[in-house]
């Protein structure tokens, strides 16, 4: 049975690959720190699966990481553990070069030790697998082409910016020291499971509750969004068939402003749970725009289509209305993540925000 190391494999998109690859028979040693995003409820259709084991542990930790790798001899390490909010590196971008930056560095140490101890067939069949941001490009402007693999690094925000150093890490261990890596850059994801910091969930239970839905500037910011079991798809397509040392960006062909996608989760609520106050739209109100606001992201993946066959099975309208129903269905699952420290992170960041109570912003 084929086995692999997934860091960070109890958040929104590390979750979902967890489970897609046990549903293709993989074996999962799955370390996660457990941190507010990283959630063990999002892995309980493997509570009883011998093979999937959850260890929670940090990326930075040498000794874990090579205990992991020489106990269980994995075939593949797929690094999806990362810092991913951009609203929360501005106001501590040091947690984000210490995990981003500083956690892939140590991460990819280990590995490479380890790799060089393989015997030769292990050693050319490995991979290391990287998962990045389409962040890392910059912005566009409408009109402009879409990022390809490439297009300049050019971050703008600390995420941003500790992404794009991770990522020319993982490329310098390919360079210098010959480790098989593989990198993917994604856009947006959505879909089930996602932490509500992050804008269609957030929008979803803000306007549940009746609670404003904030909408920096004048929700003109552009994003291509992707169906993350999408996302997952793709990257055991790279893990199958990328050649090595290669980067691959994954997109999902559906670029919307972030007030079309506001006004498309408040219409599927009007349908599906209808209420007396009115329309869900009516919620809506704009608020100042963040520091340093990315306008537009728009991905090219015409390099994993041609080259690997693989293309996204989601289309927008579908997947979010899938998705907002997840949500009114698994209200136990809301209710676990949204804890303490949760609302104590908004009150922090968005109290005083134009007086918006629940604010959440897209990447």
């Amino acid at each position: 049975m084929a086995c692999q190391l997934v860091t960070g494999g109890a958040g929104f998109i590390g979750s979902a690959y967890v489970l897609q690859a046990r549903r293709a028979g993989i074996r999962i040693i799955n370390l996660d720190k457990l941190t507010y995003a990283g959630n063990a409820a999002n892995l309980s259709p493997l509570a009883d699966d011998p093979d999937h084991i959850l260890v929670r542990g940090d990326i930075g930790n040498e000794e874990l990481v090579a205990f992991l790798l020489q106990t269980h001899k994995p075939d593949a390490v797929v690094n999806f553990a990362a810092e991913s909010h951009v609203d929360r590196s501005i106001v501590d971008p040091d947690a984000f070069v210490r995990t981003n930056v500083l956690g892939t560095s140590a991460l990819l140490r280990v590995v490479k030790d380890w790799w060089r101890s393989l015997p030769a067939d292990k050693a050319a069949s490995f991979r290391f697998l990287h998962v990045s941001t389409d962040e890392v490009y910059g912005a566009l402007q409408p009109g402009d082409p879409a990022f390809t693999e490439t297009t300049p690094y050019s971050p703008n925000s600390p995420y941003s910016a500790s992404k794009a150093a991770s990522d020319h890490m993982v490329r310098a261990f390919h360079e210098t020291y010959g480790l098989p890596v593989l990198l993917t850059n994604c856009s947006n994801n959505y879909g089930p499971r996602q932490f509500p910091e992050k804008l269609i969930p957030l929008m979803i239970l803000n306007a549940l509750e009746g609670k404003p839905l904030p909408v920096y500037g004048k929700g003109a910011n552009i994003r291509d969004w992707l169906h993350v079991e999408d996302h997952c798809s793709a990257i055991a397509r790279v893990l199958e068939a990328g050649l090595v040392g290669r980067s691959y960006n994954i997109g999902g062909h559906a670029e919307r402003t972030n007030l079309e996608v506001v006004r498309a989760v408040c219409s599927i609520l009007d349908e599906l749970v209808p209420q007396a106050r009115g329309p869900y739209a009516e919620l809506i109100a704009y608020v100042t725009d963040r520091p340093g606001h990315d306008f537009r992201y728009a991905i090219d993946c015409s390099r994993i289509e041609n080259e690997l066959g693989w293309k996204p099975v989601h289309k927008f309208d579908s997947g979010l209305r899938e998705t907002v129903k997840w949500y009114l269905d698994n209200s136990a699952w809301v209710a676990h993540v949204r804890s303490g420290a949760y609302r104590d992170w908004l009150a922090v960041n968005y109290g005083q925000r134009n007086g918006a109570d629940g604010m959440g912003g897209a990447r």
